[in-house]
Parts: structure tokens; C-alpha cells; sequence
């Protein structure tokens, strides 16, 4: 047997319920790989459930006794690759067959760094487009984007191609091609790019990590290509896939005010991009909605009698949204704490 070319690089994105489902998608749907498990403080069940599935599969399990933000995660996974490709998966993802043979082929045939693939989201799987490439300079100018002065503030406006439309809508504009970046649920990269642009950033920690890992690579030299013949799915926290109550510690903490807002502003600083005056603002409106509906309105909906009427629950979990980000901030600085 051949040495494989690529290590999966696993790590948790912001919950800890699929891991099993992801990990068994993974292995029925993949050969010939390296996997490394970068597990970061799961709660006692899933950490049993990934002892179990890495003596039986025989990957290689790293564990940490705290939470570890998705960079932080993917830098200790990247450490221990020693194959020509890593590809970078998230712990709630799921594949189709013959989705990692296009991502290695189109890296060998093409030169690129990194390889994106089609990712869809939410259930059914596969149906529905999260990202199918993106850009993030305006107007689409990629190459002016770098060539201007970032003193007097690089236009930066993300825009992801195919959100939330239909894959059948899709067929006659699913084409290989280069694009301007990537997204963590999936994404294949040379292990040889980060002798060029160093570890994934550490300050990025809890958005934005892509775009800047795709900059950095292009302002490197480096490009980035969009395959969908690789299709694989992100599955966030829905009625048909919901968190579990051990999930919210570590969800809240991913999306939390104060790591939205360190990580908007370092890299909007990094940058030096120009934004619209409330684009900090608005995306920690964002992360609120994200608690409230993933940990809020779901702990209402458990409340005898209230629980029954849906729009009385959101009414009441709207209402807990002030003393909810009062706790979030108190978690936040005991994490700080945790890792100083």
C-alpha cells in the first residue's frame, strides 16, 4: 500500500452532538487518508465515544483539557501532518462518496493551495449551497484589493457565492474554477503553504479565520480554487440535527461578544480594511441571535405549559437575551483566565 497523501485534520466547530454521525459519514465515504482528531475539552460522552472510535479506526486522537478555539485547533493538528495535504474538517459535516479525490486533484492539476469544495448546509444534506467560493474585495477586484494602500483602508465586502440557494438551481454554474477563498467546514491546502505564511492565525478566534488564512495565502503568491465535484455538508444546529444541553458551554463561548469583537477587530486592524461604520456591531448582533436560538429559545420551549405556545418561548427567551449576555461575558473572562 502507498503512503496516503492527505491527513484529515478534525476539529470542533461549536458543538460537540455529531460527532459520531459526522465520523461515521466520514469513514463510509472516504479511504486513504491519515486522520488526526484534535478534540478540545468534549464532555465526558463524546470523549469516551472518540476513544473508542480511534482504537477501533485507528487515528490519531489529540486531546486537550479546554476548550480550544477553531484555530488553535487546526495549528496543533497541522503540527502533526506530515502528509503532502491536509484538509481541514469541521465535527458536524457530512460527506458524499468520491467528495476528497477531486479536492487532491484539482490541488495536482491546477498548482493550487487551497482547495475549496462545494458545501451545502442544513438537512436534507446536500441539497441546499452554503458556499460554493467567494470573494471578499469589492466590486470582485482581487488583484486590487492587494495592489492598494491598506493605510487608506482595503474595500472589504465578503461575498459567498450560492448562499442559501438550491444545488439543482446551481448546475449549469458548478465549474472549476479559481476564487478568493475558502471555508473551514472543508477545505484542502498544501502542508508546504504554512512554511510560507506560518500558523493559521491565533488572534482570529472565533471568525473570520478563513478569509484571512485565504489572503494570506494569495498575498503569498499562492491561489485558491473552487471543485464541486467535492460535495459535503455543514449541518448547524436545526429542529432535524439539535444541540444537546452539554453542547452550550462550548457554543456560547465560540460565539460569544468579546470573541466576535477581538476577532473583527484584529482583522479588520491586520488588514487594514474598510468597512461600514456598524460592521462590528451588526455581527455581534448576530452572535446574540445565534445563543438565543441555539441555547434560548430551546431551554423556553422545556418550560412546562410556556413550552407548548413557540411564540410565547421566543417572546420569553428575547427577553433573557440581557442577563444571558451578562453570564456570556462571565464565561469569557474565565476562559481568559483558564489560558493565561
Amino acid at each position: 500500500m502507498t503512503d496516503p497523501r492527505v491527513t484529515i485534520i478534525i476539529t470542533q466547530r461549536e458543538r460537540f452532538g455529531m460527532t459520531e454521525e459526522s465520523l461515521e459519514s466520514l469513514y463510509a465515504h472516504t479511504t486513504g487518508m491519515d486522520v488526526i482528531y484534535v478534540d478540545g475539552n468534549s464532555p465526558p460522552r463524546v470523549a469516551e465515544v472518540l476513544r473508542r472510535e480511534a482504537d477501533t479506526r485507528g487515528f490519531r486522537l489529540i486531546r486537550k483539557e479546554r476548550f480550544l478555539t477553531p484555530n488553535q485547533a487546526r495549528n496543533i493538528g497541522v503540527a502533526e501532518a506530515k502528509t503532502d495535504y491536509v484538509v481541514f474538517i469541521d465535527n458536524d459535516v457530512l460527506f458524499t462518496d468520491n467528495w476528497l479525490e477531486p479536492l487532491v486533484a484539482c490541488a495536482d492539476e491546477t498548482g493550487a493551495d487551497i482547495v475549496a469544495p462545494l458545501t451545502c448546509q442544513g438537512m436534507p444534506a446536500h441539497t441546499e449551497i452554503h458556499h460554493a467560493g467567494g470573494d471578499y474585495a469589492e466590486g470582485g477586484d482581487m488583484a486590487g484589493f492587494f495592489e492598494g494602500n491598506p493605510e487608506l483602508g482595503r474595500a472589504f465586502d465578503e461575498v459567498m457565492h450560492g448562499h442559501a440557494e438550491k444545488v439543482s438551481d446551481w448546475q449549469d454554474r458548478l465549474e472549476r474554477k479559481e476564487t478568493g477563498m475558502c471555508e473551514f467546514h472543508c477545505a484542502l491546502a498544501r502542508r508546504s503553504v504554512f512554511d510560507k505564511v506560518g500558523p493559521l492565525d491565533e488572534k482570529l478566534m472565533s471568525t473570520k479565520e478563513h478569509i484571512d488564512f485565504s489572503m494570506s495565502v494569495r498575498q503569498a503568491g499562492g491561489t485558491v480554487w473552487f471543485e464541486p465535484a467535492s460535495v459535503v455538508t455543514y449541518v448547524f444546529p436545526c429542529r432535524a440535527r439539535p444541540m444537546n444541553r452539554e453542547d452550550w458551554p462550548f457554543f456560547a463561548l465560540r460565539w460569544s461578544d468579546a470573541y466576535g469583537t477581538r476577532s473583527l477587530e484584529h482583522f479588520i486592524a491586520k488588514w487594514g480594511l474598510r468597512t461600514k461604520p456598524d460592521y462590528v456591531q451588526s455581527k455581534k448582533g448576530i452572535y446574540a441571535m445565534r445563543r438565543m436560538q441555539g441555547m434560548l429559545v430551546p431551554l423556553m420551549r422545556g418550560v412546562p405549559v410556556i413550552g407548548k405556545n413557540d411564540k410565547l418561548a421566543r417572546k420569553l427567551a428575547r427577553a433573557s437575551m440581557f442577563p444571558e449576555r451578562l453570564v456570556n461575558a462571565a464565561m469569557v473572562r474565565r476562559q481568559d483566565r483558564h489560558m493565561s
